[in-house]
């Protein structure tokens, strides 16, 4: 069987295998910024990490010639997904990693590829002895649940004006472009009763692929929440006097929800027509969404003490089925790109409230305010408040940029064809790196991830031995200019 430790780069592989093995959930960086200390004293390198625990770690320059500082950066935290069957903890057990053939994912959970890579190429760079200039290595913190790290960066804790964020999941491809974004809280006040029906169903939707609510967004994947809303919307619509007493679904913003649930109450003479409804649904939901082959969508026995009052039901239901999800402009410019998209994030009932997150994305400011708007609005109109996180900023291209120059020829010397030159509509850290140090010329690049944020994430090995040649190139093109 093989192991990480076996494949090439060995340098970066053996990082990324003590990696996951240390857990790093965003907000709790805590051991991993630890290991990446003891490392950088391990080899006798000057670090220091700032009050909201970013890192930086200076490495010399190995051509003993004054070359400018390059900056490599990645974020230490990973988004902690898990199928619901499997029985993993992300605050103590190490990721269940397996190879399988020229891919390394993980049993049942997300593997933290995105952005573990990132971390130990630029481990693995300072202790490598290829030609390069002085390096800063910049570790940041919580990217995944709003780049809060990357907004806490002041004025000189990094010295280098040019910086590769290492953070890309397609290889071949030379990002200078991000789209910027914010979310939306949204909370809606309930009421409850006592449960008025005779049975109890507990509708579960699940086996649904997710992804990256950025990069999968126009992949044609499903959302577990507006399935579910779909449901009690056609149950409803059917005359069936259904009862709600908890309705949950989604974590993060920025995955798309797999799974979501509903607790509801029926006339015990309904159950069957309940089941029906649900089994007639399933085949037109894989007509819409024909990758989601796995869709399954299940009613079973559940034992509440209270349901929510009809008006709250209406209001829940409807909300729910109003709000704006997936894919809403495409880019004028580029082709293929999306311009701007918003997810339904999460959804949770408690004992007081529904409570709603919505992640919205745009290349444009004006488009992503005017989307956060419409969120508004409708909540406005089901009396729901809604408090907007602060907006993350987009990052403009520079096509005349020399470190995409610099990259480029690397890549064309190596591989003997051109990169793409690309934009992506997610949200990276040289969106925020840029606006605050106006004078970083910056480039994203990274192996081949597919599935990030999902349980179905993996990574390709061989790009990842081209990724690392490229950036060896590339830095070595940089000492040398």
């Amino acid at each position: 069987m093989t192991e990480l430790s076996d494949l090439e780069p060995s340098a970066l592989w053996e990082y990324f295998d003590q990696i996951t093995r240390i857990p790093r959930c965003s907000k709790h960086e805590g051991e991993i910024r630890d290991y990446i200390l003891k490392v950088a004293e391990e080899k006798g390198l000057e670090s220091k990490q700032d009050s909201a625990g970013n890192v930086v770690i200076k490495v010399p320059s190995t051509t003993g010639e004054k070359a400018p500082t390059t900056i490599l950066q990645s974020h230490m935290d990973m988004v902690c997904e898990k199928n619901e069957t499997v029985d993993h903890d992300f605050s103590k057990d190490p990721l269940p990693v397996r190879v399988e053939m020229d891919w390394v994912t993980a049993d049942g959970t997300s593997l933290g590829a995105d952005n573990g890579i990132g971390i130990a190429a630029a481990l693995a760079m300072a202790e490598n002895e290829t030609k390069h200039g002085p390096l800063e290595l910049l570790f940041t913190v919580d990217e995944e649940t709003g780049l809060t790290g990357a907004s806490c960066l002041v004025p000189g804790f990094i010295n280098g004006k040019t910086m590769i964020n290492l953070d890309t999941e397609e290889f071949g491809a030379i990002y200078i472009g991000c789209a910027g974004g914010g979310n939306s809280d949204i909370t809606l006040n309930l009421e409850y009763g006592p449960v008025s029906q005779d049975k109890c169903l507990q509708i579960q939707v699940r086996g649904l692929r997710g992804g990256h609510s950025g990069v999968d967004i126009n992949a044609g994947r499903a959302n577990a929440i507006k399935l579910l809303t779909r449901v009690l919307w056609d149950l409803r619509e059917k005359g069936i006097e259904i009862g709600v007493c908890d309705i949950k679904g989604g974590e993060m913003h920025n995955v798309i929800p797999r799974e979501a649930s509903a607790v509801i109450a029926v006339p015990e003479d309904k159950v069957e027509e309940v089941s029906g409804s649900i089994d007639a649904l399933v085949p037109i939901f894989k007509q819409e969404y024909c990758g989601e082959t796995s869709l399954e969508i299940t009613a079973e026995g559940a034992t509440p003490k209270r349901s929510l009052t009809p008006e709250s039901i209406s209001s829940v239901i409807d909300l729910l089925q109003a709000l704006p999800n997936g894919v809403l402009c495409m880019c004028q410019e580029v082709p293929d790109l999306v311009e701007t998209s918003t997810n339904l994030a999460a959804v949770r009932t408690d004992e007081r409230t529904l409570k709603v997150l919505m992640s919205t994305r745009s290349s444009i400011g004006s488009a992503l305010q005017a989307v956060r708007d419409t969120i508004h609005a409708i909540s406005n109109g089901f009396g729901a408040k809604v408090r907007e996180g602060e907006t993350y900023p987009g990052w403009t291209p520079n096509p005349d940029s020399k470190l995409l120059e610099i990259a480029k020829k690397a890549y064309e010397e190596l591989f003997g064809e051109s990169p793409e030159i690309a934009a992506i509509h997610a949200g990276l850290e040289t969106g925020i790196i840029c606006e605050r140090f106006n004078d970083m010329d910056s480039i994203s690049i990274g192996p081949t991830i597919e599935h990030p944020h999902s349980p179905d994430e993996r990574v390709n090995i061989p790009s990842v031995q081209k990724f690392w040649n490229h950036l060896t190139k590339t830095l070595e093109a940089l000492a040398m200019r």
